[in-house]
């Protein structure tokens, strides 16, 4: 009997385990008292379309006492299983209001389905973000180089977070903006003086077009003076003509070189053509001996000829005119 009763007890503490958990009656009770309607069938059913009640229910809750009368519980339910957040919504909704900005239910959850965190954006919208850029390293028209630093005070742009770009490409354009205004500086002593007008000329073009987000400032915090860019240009481009000239010098007396090794072959063909000829005039000669040609005072007139015309060569030659009348 005993143990009837406690198995009794057990099934029946087991059924009241099964009904509070697909029906929490609980809960239902606190949406009763915070003025929710809400049956006990709906939270049902949301536990068999896997649908947490306390999610849901708590966020009706917070959006009834926030004023928020057009969220629903269908609205609520669908964007949970769209993937959303359903809490950063309601919270995101109830500050917006709060905050006076106009941020509408479906625009909400299109951006937290978009990826982006619409609480922190519309806190972003009441306290104004401020990103520092990285060191941009620009060259003023006189060929010094400067770094500067930023600071940009950016405010979230709501209707435009479902599409716009993000902070990279704030700090892209901060960048850009930077190094055209002080690569426009006649100097960089200019660009030292007033800081401000790099932030006023960057703020003129309009940056956060197409952006997720507002620029309400740009602030240069620091500059700091780099190399002298114009001066090793200027040092590069005298040793690359100091490479060019030795480069066409050495070609010209390579150039040199090969002209003087020719005229040295074309000589020396030149003197053995002649040696060669001289090689063929004795057998000329006794040709012309034996066929009756050449007689033998012929051959001595030839002689003296060729002795006379030796003396004057030896007579013109530099030098020797002089040692053969001291002899």
């Amino acid at each position: 009997m005993p143990v009837l009763m406690i198995l009794t007890a057990v099934a029946i503490l087991v059924l009241l385990l099964i009904f509070f958990y697909y029906v929490p009656f609980f809960l239902w009770i606190n949406a009763i008292s915070a003025g929710v309607r809400i049956s006990l069938l709906q939270l049902f059913l949301m536990r068999l379309r896997r649908v947490p009640p306390r999610i849901i229910v708590y966020a009706m809750i917070e959006a009834h006492k926030a004023g928020l009368k057009s969220i629903t519980r269908d609205d609520l339910e669908a964007h949970y299983l769209a993937g959303g957040h359903v809490e950063k919504v309601v919270h995101a909704l109830v500050s917006a209001s709060k905050a006076n900005i106009d941020l509408t239910f479906q625009m909400a959850t299109a951006i937290d389905l978009a990826g982006r965190d619409v609480f922190n954006a519309v806190q972003m919208s009441v306290n104004p973000k401020v990103i520092d850029t990285p060191p941009v390293a620009a060259v003023a028209k006189n060929g010094i180089q400067l770094i500067a630093k930023a600071r940009v005070t950016v405010r979230a742009n709501i209707k435009q977070l479902v599409g716009g770009a993000g902070e990279e490409t704030i700090l892209a354009r901060v960048g850009e903006g930077i190094v055209s205004s002080i690569g426009s500086s006649e100097s960089h002593e200019r660009v030292l003086e007033n800081p401000d007008s790099i932030s006023k000329l960057v703020l003129r073009k309009g940056l956060d077009a197409g952006t997720a987000f507002e620029i309400l400032s740009i602030d240069i915090a620091d500059i700091d003076v780099g190399k002298n860019i114009g001066a090793v240009l200027q040092m590069d481009q005298a040793q690359a003509d100091k490479n060019i000239a030795q480069a066409r010098a050495e070609e010209r007396r390579a150039m040199a070189i090969a002209l003087e090794q020719e005229m040295k072959a074309k000589a020396q063909e030149a003197r053995a053509k002649v040696i060669e000829a001289e090689a063929e005039i004795p057998l000329a000669m006794a040709e012309a001996f034996r066929s009756g040609n050449l007689g033998v005072m012929d051959y001595y007139k030839m002689q003296n000829i060729q002795a006379d015309t030796d003396m004057r060569e030896s007579i013109a030659r530099p030098g020797t005119g002089k040692t053969d009348s001291k002899k």
